[in-house]
């Protein structure tokens, strides 16, 4: 069905935004985080609400259900149909329910799916335990044992292998998918008429997050017998809307856009704003790797080990679980090697091995890491502190990565007090002004603490923080991946920049492959571990050979 003719056949309004507004403060300080919103949601409709952080996406979502934050103050109108519209009455107003009204329709009326699943579930309580308990609010006369069925049925439907050995595990012993499914289990327990989705799949990988939301659309058709049920899906990946959506909301800064169909909103939009998300995939500019460029990181037939968690007999050690198994690439001056694969198949590891951080954990290794010519196992601790400055790091969180207790200054001179501890304060603090300049931080960040920078300008610091060394090396472990695509797309363009002037070499990892693509001159493909396919980025796109190569690029539409 062509989302022309679905916006023409359902014409029942759910849920209604009229005039809504969300602000905080008061007087002069008064400062609006939703200003004067109309939206609405029919029975059946799939509706994405998109746009950057802090434009107010979340605090929209919340609303409906009042779990908006403390201090925050509503005005409008948010006119909910539901039951009410089942028994010919007319909507109600959710804004003016006392609170026990709204806890009627939480989870019976309006569920909600929650953006990090490891947070929203309880870690002391069994993964079944929880999804019985919203069973039990929906149907308080069943027995225990038909909660417990109708539970497993729940893990069944959202597909979660092994639904009877599944209930009995908590939130730790699932993968992030699956810990997802059964937060959409949960949801579902109650049958809602409308399900909003908080950025379900931020934290999956590509493939992962299309399984979600096919299974949310497989889970919608089959509500049509109960009457049917609309999504509410928050989210900034524009890609995972387009095969989603019926209808886009944009939202900047508080304020509504643009509303359309999702055809009309990506191939033509109206407004500025709108034009500048739709286009700010990736760009790809390259600087070619010279050809007798030396190579400055070479690993070989690198695998790494932790001790197995499964019981043996008393008189055999239990199987070391391998995470990476004979890894061998080599990384040029000037070079990008991008490094993809699902969850668990040993990007990660693979980094932390290369930079030495895994020495004080269980962990075993094998094969050789070289570094600028040394080898890095074999080096003394002093030795290896001491290149550090040539091999640098750039985390995935900024605002995890970056100490609240430190200024920008202390955060980006840290490592030269370690490497060049000799150097005057004139000259640190010009060293750092010069980098964060490099990066596009005014000085006037010197003093400020990283909670007063948004997420972009936090990441800018962490590269400075790195860049400041002088490193030959950047290891960037998923750099974009809790950014939003423009500024992302800033990022991106920043490292490209920074690569061609000085020269540097990057392994990236990450599970965005429009980022690999736009940044690596070659393609390491890794499954449980193994190093499955290794090429030039545009040859590996346009012709995988591996099966789970081309499953990984057909998910992310990049064949």
């Amino acid at each position: 069905m062509s989302t022309h003719q679905h916006s023409n056949q359902l014409a029942t309004p759910l849920l209604r935004y009229e005039d809504f507004s969300i602000s905080f403060g008061s007087g002069r300080r008064e400062k609006f985080a939703v200003s004067r919103l109309d939206l609405e949601i029919a029975v059946g409709e799939r509706v994405a609400l998109v746009g950057e952080s802090g434009s107010g996406k979340t605090l929209t979502a919340l609303a409906p259900l009042r779990l908006e934050p403390e201090g925050a103050k509503t005005s409008g109108r948010i006119l909910w149909s539901g039951k009410h519209a089942d028994a010919g009455k007319p909507p109600v107003n959710l804004l003016d329910l006392p609170i026990q009204g709204i806890r009627e329709i939480r989870g019976r009326e309006i569920a909600m799916v929650f953006q990090e699943p490891m947070t929203a579930l309880n870690p002391l309580f069994t993964i079944g335990n929880q999804i019985v308990e919203a069973v039990q609010i929906y149907q308080p006369l069943i027995s225990k044992a038909d909660c417990m069925s109708a539970a497993i049925d729940l893990l069944k439907k959202t597909g979660i292998p092994e639904p009877e050995k599944r209930f009995h595990s908590y939130p730790h012993q699932l993968s992030g998918g699956q810990r997802q499914r059964a937060m959409i289990a949960m949801a579902l327990a109650c049958k809602p008429r409308l399900l909003i989705a908080d950025e379900p799949t931020t934290a999956l990988d590509v493939s992962l997050r299309l399984q979600i939301l096919d299974l949310l659309k497989e889970l919608q058709e089959e509500s049509k017998d109960d009457g049917g049920m609309a999504i509410l899906l928050i989210t900034h990946d524009l890609n995972l809307v387009k095969h989603f959506a019926h209808r886009v909301a944009v939202l900047n800064q508080g304020n509504l856009m643009e509303v359309g169909s999702t055809q009309q909103v990506f191939n033509h939009p109206e407004n500025a704003y709108t034009k500048a998300l739709v286009n700010s995939a990736p760009v790809r500019d390259l600087a070619p790797v010279m050809p007798l460029a030396p190579v400055l990181l070479k690993a070989e037939d690198l695998s790494v080990s932790y001790p197995g968690t499964e019981s043996a007999a008393w008189f055999k050690k239990p199987a070391r679980h391998q995470v990476l198994r004979k890894v061998s690439f080599e990384l040029k001056q000037g070079q990008t090697i991008g490094v993809i694969g699902e969850s668990g198949s040993g990007k990660t590891t693979l980094g932390m091995a290369i930079l030495g951080l895994l020495g004080d954990s269980a962990a075993e290794i094998a094969g050789t890491v070289d570094v600028l010519g040394h080898d890095w196992q074999k080096l003394k601790p002093v030795e290896r502190r001491a290149m550090r400055s040539s091999l640098q790091v750039i985390f995935q969180d900024p605002f995890g990565s970056l100490s609240p207790r430190m200024t920008v200054m202390q955060i980006v001179s840290e490592g030269l007090d370690v490497h060049f501890p000799k150097l005057s304060s004139a000259e640190r603090e010009s060293r750092v002004l010069d980098i964060l300049r490099e990066v596009g931080i005014d000085r006037s960040a010197l003093t400020r603490y990283p909670h007063e920078f948004s997420g972009g300008q936090r990441q800018r610091i962490a590269i400075a923080r790195a860049l400041i060394l002088k490193p030959q090396i950047l290891v960037l472990d998923e750099p974009t991946s809790a950014l939003d695509v423009s500024i992302q797309k800033q990022v991106l363009a920043l490292l490209t920049e920074l690569q061609k002037k000085y020269n540097l070499a990057y392994l990236m990892i990450s599970h965005d492959l429009a980022v690999i693509r736009a940044m690596s001159h070659e393609v390491m493909v890794l499954k449980a571990g193994r190093m499955v396919e290794f090429g030039d980025t545009e040859t590996l796109i346009k012709h995988p050979r591996q099966v789970y190569t081309k499953e990984l690029f057909a998910a992310a539409e990049l064949t």
